[in-house]
């Protein structure tokens, strides 16, 4: 396993293959389940443990083709972790990625399936033998389906038993417990984030068009209470909640659409599935490979007694009754789904809500200090050893208000594995202090994230005054002139970037110089120029008058967590006064920060940059209004996403901000990934050319915190915000504790 590692380039073809874009015709297989690997195939492994079709040869029509594409990665040095090496990115010079075997539908379409050849005999979690033996539960064999994930260990094989024990701040960070606990989805991207591999399904057969995704489930897929996980299971989860009006009355997510028209899903049997675009999706895999925001499926066996379409209404009266709430609806969410406009996700409330994941909630955030996960006994992974995984019993999450409180317990050794919320800048040093006492070292973070602060005035205000001076560009280009970005660098991020907006990184096909790097400058004389021609008046304090004679002052809010941000924009509120511009500083709760601006009461919000990187092909929240995250624009927002934020009313915005969601429609719909590209500069230039955000810095590398006696974590891992959902692709199942 490599140490030293730089950061992965990645080509334009490369980028817009993994998309799931560059779909012409090619099917590409690796070795069946239950088959030797064939000479052929043999190489083509994951990190993670599984074999698949590389995404980036599909952009290919000829197997010469193909190895040209693969070159071209090679030289761009991204790996594609052929023969299960290491799960850690790529240093230059990768091995090319394996075309696959043609089947007989060659032309028909692109192929995702494979595994590592089934070992020979599987074996029971230590924690789960008294109980097999005494028949309460099936052997392993009969437990982990008939054609198991096999994985193989970063490392080494573990050993069973221990707890993960992590902290996290409230349920409005439960983001932490599915990156770690809920990783599980149709489909999966490896941990190198090269390439879209198998999951729950086995396979995934893509059209030639790019309309139509048919979905092998695994057979003997099972939930945690050892129930059949069937097609009806995602059946019940499209037709039953997703189209329920009164479950769902915003209607389908976008992810589950192509334009304004939502997909469709039809059974074909027991185990596989379509779903159908009208036109051709090229974001579907990608999507979802990165979460639970496409398919989803639901342990209909359970819910089913909380529906009404299922259960008379004598006896979801009494369940209504039962559970103190006013409604089936309530009643549905509490019991297997999320409460709209809450951080209630049934996930972590209900323990007898069945699970697929590695770990099953035994005790949830009502039920005190501590959030509990035990093994799920029927998970369906196993490592090339045929061990069932996971390897730990528990994962316990300390439910910690306090950040620093957090730290502490990283520094005393406490917490196994973590970096959600403690791996700031400013807690590095202390957590390098405490290394020897606490037992523990860190693995390095590289991030997707294009920039460590972006202030996002609200250019769709609800105070008509307010929105005359945020949707000023004048007035953001002085004010963007006027922070001294280098101090805030070496003061605040130990001098770790350089003076970066809101635009992608460097490493991307689709960087943009003049949007990354216009406006940096630190510059008094400009910022007082620009702002002149903005608001030139000023009230005896020297703070400028806005279009009502009043002075201008702001609240810019940010999360009590965001420790970094927090500093940095104490600096920021003295650059500003500098020049006339007064803003106070609202430290909050993440879950009242997010209701203020979904509810477009927010002056100006600051956050991190995501979609940096491979995501920002579906994460272009900073480059147009394109989600309820694009924190400058809610109004706009809820224009392009109708019915996806019932909490800000839709306003049409101008026909520029128009041109670039068209711009994005195009992009969802395209085959060519040249195309494709194309599409993408012209909406980074209109980008640069509104200059919505005021972006700080760039972002460098982080970093983590895992025990010594704590194994199979990477020692390099990508740091998403969305679709690589870090830990999540390198499998936190096969972590294991001496």
């Amino acid at each position: 396993m490599r140490q030293e590692q730089e950061q992965p380039t990645l080509t334009r073809r490369r980028l817009l293959a993994l998309s799931g874009l560059a779909i012409t015709g090619v099917v590409l297989t690796a070795c069946g389940g239950n088959a030797a690997p064939s000479p052929t195939t043999a190489a083509s492994t994951t990190s993670a443990g599984s074999t698949s079709a590389a995404l980036s040869a599909a952009a290919t029509t000829s197997a010469s083709a193909s190895t040209s594409a693969a070159t071209t990665s090679k030289a761009a040095g991204v790996t594609t972790s052929a023969g299960g090496g290491a799960a850690t990115p790529a240093t230059g010079g990768g091995t090319p990625a394996a075309s696959g075997t043609p089947s007989s539908g060659s032309g028909s379409g692109v192929r995702i399936e494979g595994n590592l050849p089934l070992p020979a005999a599987f074996h029971d979690p230590t924690m789960l033998a008294d109980q097999v033996k005494s028949g309460k539960l099936p052997a392993a064999k009969d437990r982990v389906s008939k054609n198991p994930l096999v994985v193989k260990p970063v490392e080494k094989v573990g050993k069973y038993g221990g707890t993960w024990r992590a902290a996290i701040l409230n349920p409005a960070d439960s983001v932490w417990l599915s990156r770690t606990t809920a990783y599980t989805n149709m489909l999966r991207w490896d941990a190198d984030w090269n390439k879209v591999i198998p999951d729950m399904a086995e396979s995934c057969v893509v059209s030639p068009d790019g309309k139509t995704f048919t979905f092998k489930l695994r057979e003997g897929l099972k939930w945690s209470d050892g129930q059949p996980a069937t097609a009806d299971d995602v059946m019940f989860w499209w037709n039953d909640v997703q189209l329920d009006k009164e479950l769902n009355p915003s209607g389908v997510s976008n992810s589950m659409k192509q334009g304004k028209d939502a997909a469709t899903i039809e059974k074909v049997d027991e185990t596989t599935f379509k779903v159908s675009f009208k036109e051709p999706n090229g974001l579907f895999l990608i999507l979802t490979a990165g979460g639970s925001t496409t398919i989803g499926i639901n342990p209909a066996h359970y819910l089913k007694q909380f529906h009404k379409k299922y259960t008379d209404q004598a006896k979801l009266d009494q369940l209504i009754k039962e559970n103190n709430v006013d409604s089936w609806v309530k009643l549905f969410q509490t019991k297997g789904a999320s409460i709209p406009g809450t951080p209630y996700d049934a996930r972590w409330y209900n323990p007898d809500l069945p699970s697929i994941n590695p770990w099953q909630l035994t005790k949830g955030f009502t039920e005190g200090t501590q959030l509990v996960f035990e093994r799920n006994p029927y998970f369906f992974k196993v490592d090339t050893d045929g061990n069932q995984l996971p390897y730990l019993d528990k994962v316990t999450f300390d439910i910690v208000q306090d950040p620093q409180v957090q730290v502490l317990k990283a520094a005393n050794g406490e917490l196994d594995m973590q970096d959600r919320t403690i791996a700031t800048f400013a807690n590095k040093a202390v957590l390098s202090d405490n290394q020897q006492k606490g037992q523990y070292h860190f693995w390095e973070n590289i991030p997707s994230s294009m920039n460590n602060l972006i202030i996002c005035l609200n250019l769709t205000h609800k105070d008509p005054t307010m929105r005359q001076i945020m949707q000023n560009k004048d007035f953001r280009i002085g004010l963007s002139y006027a922070i001294k970005r280098q101090d805030i660098i070496d003061t605040v991020y130990v001098s770790q970037g350089e003076p970066w907006q809101a635009a992608p990184r460097k490493e991307t096909p689709w960087y943009n110089e003049r949007l990354a790097k216009q406006y940096t400058e630190y510059d008094v004389a400009k910022a007082n120029a620009s702002l002149d021609k903005a608001f030139p008046k000023k009230d005896p304090n020297g703070i400028r008058l806005g279009p009502d004679g009043k002075p201008i002052s702001f609240v810019v809010e940010v999360t009590t967590d965001q420790t970094d941000r927090v500093d940095g924009l104490k600096l920021i509120q003295g650059y500003w006064k500098a020049v006339g511009v007064e803003i106070q500083l609202k430290s909050e709760d993440r879950s009242l920060l997010y209701a203020r601006k979904n509810s477009n009461e927010h002056d100006a919000v600051v956050w991190g940059g995501d979609g940096g990187l491979n995501d920002g092909i579906v994460e272009m929240r900073y480059y147009f209004p394109f989600s309820f995250e694009s924190n400058f624009a809610q109004a706009w927002t809820a224009w392009y996403n109708p019915g996806g934020n019932p909490q800000t009313k839709a306003e049409e915005p101008p026909e520029i901000v128009k041109k670039q969601m068209a711009l994005y429609d195009q992009i969802t719909v395209t085959v060519d990934p040249d195309k494709q590209y194309d599409l993408m500069k012209q909406i980074l230039d209109i980008a640069a050319d509104q200059f919505y955000c005021i972006g700080i810095t760039l972002q460098p590398n982080g970093y983590g915190v895992v025990k010594n006696n704590f194994h199979n974590v990477p020692p390099k891992m990508f740091s998403s915000g969305g679709p690589y959902l870090n830990p999540g692709p390198t499998n936190p199942f096969q972590y294991y504790k001496d």
